[in-house]
């Protein structure tokens, strides 16, 4: 009877938000730089826009605030790029993530992955995956990087993606995404 407890404990421990993305296993690597940003602090930031009288200031606050959390995950060391492609690959044959787009310009592949949400042109979780860098250099630091992984989860509304592109600096193909 104890193992049957242990394991529906096991198997209900997820729903209520234990669980880890297995991408977090990137957070702590030396080699890898990390930007998390989860739902408290994006409920900070919502709050702080719904005090702006600027439209776009409000409108980028409705996409943030129907978010999660946001993971972004860089590295310029060969050895964990090629390790985190193989997690992504692995994650998207376990999830039900669909390619919503991939743009390839010379060496570098960027790919978006999503997931349904719970109403039409909405998605639960948006996959960036970008490979192929070769130490493309950014920020006031030199830092050359190789592999970037973003992920977004939470109630994000395709129809206004557009709006992340532009505030997020993200690229501009993401709004063909909504149709526009």
């Amino acid at each position: 009877m104890r193992k049957v407890a242990v394991v529906i404990l096991m198997a209900i421990l997820p729903v209520f938000g234990f669980s880890q993305s297995v991408f977090d296993k990137y957070e702590n690597m030396d080699n890898v730089g990390s930007v998390i940003v989860n739902k408290g602090m994006i409920d900070l930031v919502s709050k702080f826009g719904e005090m702006s009288d600027d439209a776009d200031a409000q409108e980028f606050m409705e996409v943030a605030s129907g978010l999660k959390n946001i993971k972004v995950f860089m590295t310029e060391d060969a050895s964990v790029s090629a390790d985190m492609m193989s997690t992504v690959k692995k994650y998207l044959k376990s999830s039900k993530l669909e390619e919503l787009m991939r743009v390839k310009d010379k060496d570098v592949n960027v790919k978006f992955y999503v997931k349904d949400g719970s109403k039409k042109d909405h998605v639960s979780e948006l996959l960036m995956f970008v490979s192929g860098l070769n130490n493309v250099e950014i920020g006031d630091h030199g830092r050359k990087l190789e592999t970037v992984l973003v992920s977004l989860t939470g109630d994000i509304d395709l129809n206004k993606i557009g709006t992340l592109t532009s505030k997020m600096d993200l690229p501009s193909d993401l709004n063909k995404a909504s149709g526009k």
